[in-house]
């Protein structure tokens, strides 16, 4: 007791520096450790390339009139996201990995409507789903040529791209679902070889590169009038960002007790552990799922234009009257984002297969019987974290909106879903390089 009085701050001290023993070892196996550099490095020159084809622009654009065009429009801003910045100058990766983002949801939604496709997915190990991505992949080369088509004549109807031949235009297209299809390639290029999600780290990337011109946006737009505005808009942001990791490493211990068994005479077991429900188990899926939802309406209602359809208009102004509502896309947005927080979990997490993992190997969670008790008790429990998690992840999602319709600045609609993408890919790739290195480490 006397020496803990005389020493007080030793034990903050010593704990700090414990932290950073701990993160200059594993930055030392990071920078030594051969398997693990050459995976980041792979990283870093895939994104390289991917923001290399972001310069090249298709032919025939009137860059005065794109900027002109995109300018506070909140269709292209997102759509942005996905093409990783490339959409910004009609690069020929313009698509980005949109196409593929909605084919994956297409075949997730199949999961459901489909036993076939659910045990495909779930039940078939690695081999089912290689499959499931095939035909993920399959879909997308459809769905790049009818965005390509839709996106490409609502610019030319507006006269961002002019004096192209029907050959040129036909060019345009094949040269885009061309940059979507090599995009999806490197994306599944960088899960093999690098660290994380390579389509994730993909939209990271563009986002990132797109972050110095939005700041410089704000920054020319300032006003001394906005000043209690901008420190309140960034006072939420640190607020935003701090919840958004604490919510995202929140998770929920299942206490685990393991049976004894005895074997030759030996007793093993009647060990203790835990089972980590995530209060989020989805992560930044359920938004990118909303927004592709949001969005394929819009790619959708422009390829039908394109072919003079009668009544076509009348359907086309109502849908675009209701996304360019803020309010009710606020609302829709906020919806899609629960709703697919509550699919992608029942997806990904099925209790009656980790009861059956449980009882199989002798555990077993303490005052519950093995089997249905044990599934019916996870069930109830992820549900309730899972309407905690995908409340929260709508709230932050729909939160810019709100400050967009209140301030008028049209960056903030962009940024709450930014943010989110951006927070949980860095957090998402920190914990698989961790991984890496406690595998090194042992």
């Amino acid at each position: 007791m006397r020496a803990d009085a005389k020493h007080p701050p030793a034990f903050p001290n010593a704990k700090s520096s414990l932290v950073m023993s701990k993160f200059l070892h594993k930055l030392k196996i990071v920078v030594s450790d051969k398997a693990i550099r050459n995976r980041l490095l792979f990283i870093i020159g895939a994104l390289f390339v991917f923001r290399a084809l972001s310069t090249i622009p298709i032919p025939g654009v009137d860059h005065t009139v794109l900027e002109q065009f995109f300018a506070n429009n909140q269709f292209l801003g997102l759509l942005n996201i996905f093409s990783g910045g490339g959409l910004s100058n009609l690069s020929i990766i313009m698509l980005g990995v949109g196409p593929f983002i909605t084919g994956s949801i297409i075949m997730q939604l199949l999961t459901v409507m489909s036993p076939r496709m659910k045990s495909l997915y779930t039940e078939e190990g690695e081999a089912g789903r290689a499959k499931f991505t095939q035909y993920s992949r399959l879909l997308t080369l459809p769905l790049a040529i009818l965005q390509g088509f839709g996106f490409l004549s609502l610019l030319q109807s507006q006269g961002v791209i002019a004096g192209l031949s029907t050959f040129g235009f036909v060019t345009n297209i094949i040269l885009i679902v061309a940059g979507s299809i090599l995009l999806m390639w490197m994306g599944e290029l960088i899960t093999e070889y690098g660290i994380g999600n390579g389509v994730s780290i993909i939209i990271f990337a563009g986002i990132v590169a797109g972050m110095p011109t939005t700041v410089s946006q704000l920054a020319f737009s300032y006003t001394p009038a906005q000043l209690p505005l901008y420190i309140g808009f960034g006072f939420m942001a640190l607020l935003a960002l701090y919840a958004v990791v604490v919510m995202t490493e929140a998770e929920r211990p299942v206490p685990i007790t393991y049976a004894k068994q005895s074997r030759g005479g030996e007793t093993y077991g009647g060990t203790s552990s835990y089972l980590p429900l995530r209060l989020n188990q989805a992560g930044v899926i359920p938004i990118i799922f909303a927004m592709s939802i949001l969005l394929f309406p819009q790619m959708l209602l422009n390829v039908l234009t394109s072919f003079n359809i009668s009544g076509l208009d009348r359907v086309s102004n109502v849908v675009m009257g209701f996304l360019n509502n803020q309010p009710l896309y606020a609302i829709a947005y906020f919806t899609l984002v629960i709703l697919f927080a509550f699919f992608y979990t029942a997806v990904t997490f099925d209790p009656d297969a980790v009861s059956k993992n449980l009882q199989r190997s002798g555990a077993f969670i303490p005052g519950l019987r093995p089997g249905t008790a044990t599934s019916e008790y996870l069930a109830g429990l992820i549900t309730r974290l899972t309407l905690v998690g995908a409340f929260f992840l709508g709230l932050v999602a729909v939160l810019p909106l709100v400050l967009q319709m209140a301030t008028g600045v049209a960056a903030l609609a962009i940024g709450g879903t930014a943010l989110l993408i951006v927070v949980n890919v860095v957090l998402d790739l920190l914990r698989r390089l961790d991984a890496q290195v406690s595998m090194r480490e042992y």
